[in-house]
């Protein structure tokens, strides 16, 4: 049995979250021009359209409505729908993504801030258990240099102030910069765009450093999310003249012809009898 394909709506998921845009639901009387946006009952019930994911629902005309009739077409206020409002829901998205890249360097950053400011006591306590763990080590006849134990404490007592500085600041920095592209992408800023584009790109050798460095899942995910994100950016978003260049756009639709009413229906030709 083959079962039809199901396409995601973002208007209906937008809907589902915000709730429903129906400005015919909220004025005092509809007008014939208005088809295309709600209809009166002869129950006394009134049928109003969303004007963002095109679903009829059946309401109660207002006991208090906004206004007397709907506004022109041209002034009435319609959510983005469409390529628009999918292109933002795929910003948000790279916006919490940026956001939790924040949260990792500032926790990141406060560890090593903290390690800096204890590194003294930290190295001493990591001696005194590096001398314990090569006792116990040397009675078994194992070789501490391949212990795990060891090798992780000698980490620690070869740590220096200058180098955790250099590390803290970095991480404090990354984090800033991170939770800039998040705020700004949040709020769909142009600027907000274009250094999420510059910052991706100035990562991404790093991260194929790293990946030849040690090849790992994390690292594979991480490489192959940050190039999709800088080429959906650069693409989509027309940065840096690309795809033709940024220009803004009216909206992706004709509001006469998607809200207004609906045309009579085209009268079948009359046949003319055979002489």
């Amino acid at each position: 049995m083959n079962l039809p394909l199901r396409h995601w709506h973002p208007e209906t998921s937008v809907c589902s979250l915000r709730r429903h845009v129906t400005p015919a639901a909220t004025v005092a009387r509809l007008r014939p021009e208005d088809a295309g946006l709600g209809v009166d009952l002869p129950d006394g019930r009134r049928l109003a359209r969303c004007v963002r994911c095109d679903v009829w629902l059946a309401v109660t005309p207002p006991a208090d409505p906004t206004t007397e009739t709907l506004p022109p077409l041209d002034e009435l206020e319609v959510p983005r729908r469409g390529r628009p409002l999918r292109d933002a829901i795929v910003l948000r998205l790279i916006a919490l993504d940026r956001a939790i890249h924040a949260v990792i360097f500032g926790l990141l950053a406060w560890l090593l801030i903290y390690i800096d400011l204890h590194l003294g006591g930290l190295q001493s306590g990591a001696h005194s258990l590096l001398q314990a763990v090569q006792r116990v080590l040397s009675n078994r006849g194992q070789q501490s240099s391949r212990d795990f134990i060891v090798s992780q404490l000698t980490n620690v007592l070869n740590l220096k102030a200058s180098t955790l500085s250099v590390l803290a600041g970095s991480a404090v920095a990354y984090c800033v910069v991170e939770s800039v592209e998040a705020v700004g992408l949040w709020l769909e800023q142009r600027w907000a765009e274009y250094l999420t584009a510059i910052a991706t790109a100035g990562f991404l050798p790093f991260e194929i450093r790293a990946l030849i460095d040690r090849v790992t899942v994390l690292r594979v995910v991480a490489l192959v999310l940050n190039m999709a994100i800088l080429v959906w950016l650069l693409w989509r978003k027309k940065l840096f003249g690309l795809n033709g260049g940024y220009h803004p756009k009216a909206e992706p639709f004709d509001r006469r012809e998607l809200f207004g009413p609906p045309r009579p229906a085209a009268q079948p030709a009359a046949s003319v009898p055979a002489p």
